[in-house]
């Protein structure tokens, strides 16, 4: 039976990697943080026979250790910090969970493929953070990576990182994320907070919800279409990047026009958006969108949602939510 590693199990991509992954037939480790209770316990309800082991991004040899000691045929590099706002506040940390333990991951990957003989097949994922202002539109996987943020940066070292291990003989692919989405993104997401906000909207009638900027555009696509991406990447004979997107751009009016839409408010959505200054960030990058192209050819890889049902069905789950707490 092959045997996955998964760091950021607790996370959204992580939980429907692991429910893909043990339907195939594969034993699943996952490292956690200690005290994340909460987190643990959403995922061992839904994948009980996930094996996992306590650990910590920020601790080299702990993490290096559970990579010897698991020999995973698999391993997928999912945890570190993972909202731009957030980077900063947190630069060096940042830094060091998204970018330098990411360099940890795949050295000890190296050097267990070395000591065993065996493959080690990792995916890295990147971002289209690693864009930042990007010169040309869609993007693709020869877009020069010129990051405009902290999370850009960070995730842009490890992406690079990925390319020089690849260069060692190490199988690492990397998948080129854009925006994507799911009901098990945390609350702190713009996106949850929308679809969160709109099921309260339409079950009260009244309320707003509080954006930055409205006009800024993103390229979003349905989580599980890019956890399967992953999968197809790290499994390629080839090693490769791919840029996973779904070539389509909205702003985040448009998500919350859908949002409130699809909560029963109707044409008098715009009533209850309103722009905030404490949510603007300090710098934006240019309209992401990207050119999956080579995704396509290569993996057979196609989205399956589109916009409009992505945001409704987070709604729906957020109004289920609501319905069950008797609110």
């Amino acid at each position: 039976m092959p045997r996955a590693f998964v760091t950021g199990i607790t996370g959204q991509d992580g939980g429907y990697l692991a429910e893909q992954l043990l339907a195939e037939g594969v034993e699943v480790h996952g490292m956690v943080r200690a005290g994340d209770d909460d987190a643990v316990g959403a995922l061992l309800g839904r994948s009980p026979d996930v094996v996992l082991h306590e650990g910590d991004l920020g601790d080299a040899e702990r993490l290096g250790a559970l990579i010897a000691q698991l020999k995973p045929d698999e391993i997928y590099n999912l945890a570190g910090i993972s909202s731009v706002a957030y980077s900063w506040k947190e630069p060096v940390l940042t830094a060091q969970l998204s970018g330098v333990a990411a360099a940890v991951v795949l050295g000890a990957a190296w050097r267990l493929q070395e000591d065993t003989g065996h493959r080690v097949a990792c995916l890295q994922p990147s971002s289209a953070e690693i864009f930042g202002d990007a010169e040309r539109s869609p993007q693709d996987e020869s877009t020069p990576v010129r990051p405009m943020s902290p999370y850009g940066a960070a995730k842009a070292y490890a992406h690079h990182m990925s390319g020089v291990y690849r260069g060692r003989g190490l199988h690492v692919a990397t998948c080129i994320f854009f925006n994507h989405e799911s009901p098990r993104r945390p609350l702190a997401f713009v996106t949850r907070k929308i679809t969160a906000a709109a099921a309260r909207i339409g079950a009260d009638g009244s309320g707003v919800i509080r954006l930055g900027n409205l006009d800024a555009a993103r390229d979003w696509g349905w989580a599980p279409d890019y956890v399967d991406a992953m999968v197809r990447a790290v499994r390629h004979p080839q090693p490769d990047d791919y840029v996973i997107a779904s070539g389509r751009t909205h702003t985040v009016a448009d998500f919350a026009e859908a949002a409130l839409r699809r909560a029963g408010v109707g044409d008098s959505w715009r009533e209850h958006v309103e722009v905030d200054p404490a949510f603007l960030r300090p710098a934006d990058a240019s309209t992401p969108v990207g050119d999956a192209s080579k995704a396509r050819e290569v993996l057979g890889w196609e989205p399956t949602v589109r916009f409009e049902e992505l945001v409704g069905r987070m709604v729906d789950h957020d109004m289920e939510l609501l319905r069950r707490s008797g609110r």
